[in-house]
């Protein structure tokens, strides 16, 4: 087993264009408005900063129309303008999989018993070479989520293709939590079952990357056989923050709806008329799942935003309230690069091997009381017109770890790895 740490990629030479006259095929889900996509816009800057001509692949997670047709099509390329690469192509399986006896076994079949590992499997085998992609001459493959991998093997058309795998969590551990929140047919596929998929289809990778810490070491125990290499996501700068307001971000996932329940039924009465505006579309969750709650606190939230940065930058102090998830936490890294003040929960901090209680501009709540009373302060802050300074512990722990150049830096020392073993 190669175990490439995150110190070693670090240790890189200076970081010049290693991959100047390459390119390189960014390969994920076409989703938008959440941590995931940012991750992948990531990817391709760091590519791109490397020398590489990027392409980004975008593959549809649900039966539907040809691509690009649609209204989630339609969704995902309003959302997608700013991913930066150089070309763009996109792929999606047809609804016309349900006139194959095969699908319905093994994909939708397993599906209505909870199993959405092997749904997503069945779907990405079905999705087809994006028009054009036939010309394309691809270097190296970067993928995301384990799903992907049959639509790669697809991508390499037969080739000998470097393919690093980024597993963004244990997907199984997701499918889990989000079928509790489902109904699906007796017998129910299990963590296990799902599990098994998502291991299967991961040894194909060259090399796999996780993005925090506890997903690194539990896929290391989980694949031996495996090449691992921890190397922290790039999170896109946003502005500091120079505002006074108190603000919550979050995209629909089911993880958050759990966590701003807790924060809405346990430390909003608690918190004696202090102020938040909650961004994102995680309104949209909070209607389905709970209407009522919704309703009783509709006026807190601002919706989905198209510049999510301006958010930020008018942010006195961002609230991280978690209480469930698993992997790191892209919007708890986004409150760290805008610099402001955060009142978080420990979990929020997951993955990032460090001690959010030495950071000064941080307060780490562990109760709902206690998360209350550090919100009364803040607002007691906002209302006095106070504001974060221009560089805080935060800013400084985002361009030390989670920066452009950061990932850039831990890539460049990953494929360094690739080549000496090739």
């Amino acid at each position: 087993m190669d175990d490439i740490s995150r110190a070693q990629a670090s240790a890189a030479p200076p970081l010049g264009k290693p991959l100047a006259g390459k390119t390189v095929a960014v390969v994920h889900a076409a989703w938008h408005s959440c941590g995931s996509y940012q991750v992948n816009v990531s990817q391709v800057a760091a590519y791109r900063a490397l020398g590489a001509r990027v392409v980004s692949v975008a593959m549809m997670d649900a039966l539907g129309p040809a691509a690009t047709e649609g209204p989630r099509w339609d969704a995902y390329l309003n959302a997608s303008r700013n991913i930066g690469a150089n070309r763009c192509y996109y792929s999606g399986a047809s609804t016309s999989a349900f006139l194959s006896p095969v699908f319905l076994a093994k994909g939708y079949w397993r599906l209505i018993h909870g199993d959405q590992a092997s749904w997503l499997i069945e779907i990405a085998k079905r999705s087809p070479l994006p028009e054009d992609f036939d010309r394309e001459s691809v270097d190296l493959i970067h993928a995301n989520h384990f799903f992907t991998m049959p639509f790669v093997e697809k991508l390499k058309k037969g080739r000998r293709v470097p393919v690093i795998l980024e597993t963004q969590d244990i997907q199984a551990r997701q499918f889990t939590l989000r079928n509790q929140g489902g109904f699906f047919i007796p017998p129910h596929a299990d963590y296990s079952d799902m599990l098994m998929v998502e291991l299967d289809w991961m040894r194909r990778a060259d090399l796999c990357t996780h993005l925090n810490e506890e997903e690194h070491r539990d896929f290391r125990n989980l694949l031996p056989e495996a090449r691992h290499a921890l190397i922290y996501p790039a999170v896109p700068e946003v502005p500091r923050s120079v505002g006074t307001q108190i603000v919550i971000v979050a995209s629909d996932n089911y993880a958050n709806y759990k966590s701003l329940r807790w924060f809405l039924n346990e430390v909003v009465p608690k918190a004696g008329g202090a102020k938040v505006s909650i961004y994102g579309n995680i309104d949209e969750g909070l209607k389905k799942r709970d209407a009522a709650l919704y309703e009783a606190h509709a006026h807190l939230f601002m919706g989905r935003v198209d510049n999510i940065a301006l958010v930020y930058k008018r942010a006195g102090c961002i609230l991280l309230p978690t209480v469930e998830g698993h992997g790191l936490s892209i919007k708890a890294v986004e409150a760290l690069a805008c610099g402001a003040p955060i009142i978080a929960t420990p979990l929020a901090f997951r993955g990032m091997q460090i001690d959010p209680s030495t950071l000064t501009n941080v307060n780490v709540a562990h109760d709902a009381t206690e998360f209350a009373q550090f919100w009364r302060r803040a607002q007691a802050r906002a209302d006095r017109g106070d504001t974060a300074g221009a560089m805080s512990d935060t800013r400084m722990l985002y361009d030390r770890a989670f920066s452009l150049d950061a990932y850039a830096r831990a890539l460049a020392g990953a494929l360094e790895t690739l080549r000496a073993r090739a």
